[in-house]
């Protein structure tokens, strides 16, 4: 029996797609998309607006938002003004906003110069990540950085324990090199975060979740919102600088809360990741031809046992020594009455007040101080 040919299955080019794309079609796209991830970041100011008036600060929920960091200093960075950064004890963790260290600095001025630049939780690995990718825009100015020894208390705050444990701000340390033996994260997550530095996109995609979704992913809250449209979760409405840290803290003397002395392990400067963090931050600011001044403390040193107060004291002298022979403007002042102090290096409102007051006295602040050329200029 003759057997009949088979046949065969219609030729269907380039699969089973309903629409399919020329190579100059390919290439239309791909610079549509591309003009997209360019611009939506550049526009979005225009469309989210923010009143950055003389104490603003940034809100707490946003400490994690480094898109909206840069787009503070970028703000700033235009006007004639000293930026004071450093971490919580600049932004001012007990204090409300028009309490800080910059808002009693301008008030002596009678003018609103100095901009609360500080970000809470920001130790000097984190302030030189911040600095390096997310402060271009500093450059040229008078910038007033905190030097908080705190952060050289421990092996643990150091950042040199080799066990793993979580902290502040991650995203800011370096990724590679040097190596940081308590940080562990995927390749893919550190390639991640070193491409949102240099991608605005993916920075400004970053700002969405941690100001509109609770910092949690478009699917984790798809999840836990399943009847919610995420485009209606985006405002267009940032948190005030007068939020306060969540959970509240307690704007209390630290006798009065309950907090005892305690004896630190102090760090040895050369062996110091935290203080070769901070080095590099001022090598950073320099380096873009910016004037710096350092203010070292204050520390509650009230708060340290004997043996651990003499050994800070030595520290702190080896920091003036250092900034010295940078020939770097700095004060290191003595520390506050105690019942100014919340904790071992946060000042309460009192504090901040007599710490502004003692800085603006001082001489090197002085001449490192600028005054507006106008006599109306930046009134408040």
């Amino acid at each position: 029996m003759e057997q009949k040919p088979k046949q065969q299955p219609p030729s269907v080019p380039f699969g089973s797609n309903a629409v399919r794309l020329s190579p100059r079609e390919w290439l239309v796209a791909a610079l549509i998309i591309a003009l997209t991830l360019v611009l939506l970041p550049m526009v979005w100011p225009t469309l989210e607006l923010v009143h950055v008036n003389p104490d603003y600060r940034v809100p707490y929920s946003l400490g994690n938002d480094y898109w909206h960091v840069q787009r503070f200093v970028r703000r700033v960075a235009t006007q004639n003004r000293i930026l004071v950064v450093g971490d919580s004890v600049v932004w001012g963790h007990y204090v409300a906003h028009d309490q800080t260290l910059s808002h009693h600095l301008g008030d002596i001025a009678h003018q609103p110069r100095f901009a609360n630049a500080g970000v809470d939780g920001s130790h000097p690995a984190a302030l030189a990540g911040l600095i390096a990718h997310y402060g271009r825009a500093i450059r040229g100015k008078h910038v007033l950085v905190h030097c908080n020894l705190l952060w050289l208390s421990s092996h643990k705050h150091d950042l040199t324990t080799t066990k793993e444990f979580s902290f502040n701000h991650p995203q800011l340390v370096p990724q590679f090199s040097p190596p940081i033996a308590c940080y562990r994260e995927t390749l893919a997550n550190r390639m991640g975060i070193v491409a949102a530095r240099y991608a605005p996109f993916l920075s400004w995609a970053d700002h969405l979740r941690i100001a509109y979704f609770g910092s949690n992913s478009l699917s984790t809250w798809a999840v836990d919102h399943p009847y919610r449209c995420p485009i209606r979760q985006i405002t267009l409405k940032l948190p005030p600088p007068s939020e306060p840290p969540s959970p509240r803290p307690v704007a209390k003397p630290w006798a009065e809360r309950g907090m005892r002395q305690f004896a630190a392990s102090w760090v040895d400067l050369d062996a110091s990741f935290q203080w070769w963090s901070f080095r590099r931050t001022i090598r950073i600011l320099r380096q873009r031809g910016n004037q710096v001044f350092v203010l070292v403390g204050p520390f509650n040193e009230h708060m340290l046992k004997p043996d651990s107060l003499k050994a800070y004291r030595k520290l702190k002298g080896q920091v003036a020594a250092w900034l010295r022979d940078q020939d770097i403007p700095h004060y290191v002042p003595d520390p506050l009455p105690s019942a100014l102090y919340a904790d071992a290096s946060h000042p309460l409102a009192e504090g901040y007040k007599l710490l502004a007051q003692r800085l603006y006295a001082h001489d090197a602040f002085a001449q490192f101080d600028v005054r507006p050329t106008n006599k109306g200029a930046n009134a408040r």
